[in-house]
């Protein structure tokens, strides 16, 4: 039976190495994969996911999937799930429940803020298997929150939601540590 999982972390919890390895041993055992990301996701190229192990590989953009091509594989992986919408995540379920194909996405829970994002609270609701991958903080306190650099390497906590970047950009921290910054 097919599921919809999310398996979600903070910044530097190894979301994309692990759906990266996933990727690849679906592949190399033969059976049908295929690797999304949204189309919001440039910092890599526009058909490139990459992890900050140095791990890469070819992906579709999610807004090009269609049922028909979705039926071609057993399994969807999904990057940055969290800048899915809502008719994303209904989209993901009908596949799952209406064509019996098993959909895995990685993303962030909340942004810099501690808010969710709008992919990441509907697969929250909906998803059928919820895990969460896990790094630490610097303080070594398992890390809950994204924090954003601003100048001077601050973490600042007011802005817009989305401004990609990596570590350049954001730490993981633990919220003690978040609320004390």
């Amino acid at each position: 039976m097919a599921k919809l999982h999310f398996r979600y972390g903070v910044m530097g919890s190894i979301k994309t190495a692990h759906a990266l390895m996933l990727h690849y041993n679906f592949t190399e055992r033969k059976r049908g994969s295929l690797l999304l990301k949204p189309t919001v996701d440039t910092r890599d190229g526009k058909n490139i996911i990459k992890s900050r192990c140095g791990l890469s590989a070819k992906c579709m953009l999610f807004e090009s999937l269609t049922t028909k091509i979705a039926q071609g594989y057993e399994i969807l992986i999904i990057d940055e799930a969290q800048f899915l919408k809502l008719k994303d995540i209904k989209f993901l379920v009908e596949l799952v429940d209406g064509n019996d194909i098993t959909v895995i996405c990685y993303g962030l829970r909340t942004d810099f803020k501690g808010e969710l994002f709008e992919g990441s609270r509907y697969l929250l609701a909906w998803a059928d298997e919820i895990e969460e991958l896990k790094t630490i903080c610097k303080c070594g306190h398992k890390a809950t929150m994204n924090a954003r650099l601003g100048k001077s390497n601050k973490v600042v906590k007011i802005g817009e939601q989305l401004v990609l970047g990596g570590n350049d950009r954001y730490i993981p921290m633990c919220r003690k540590c978040f609320n004390l910054s």
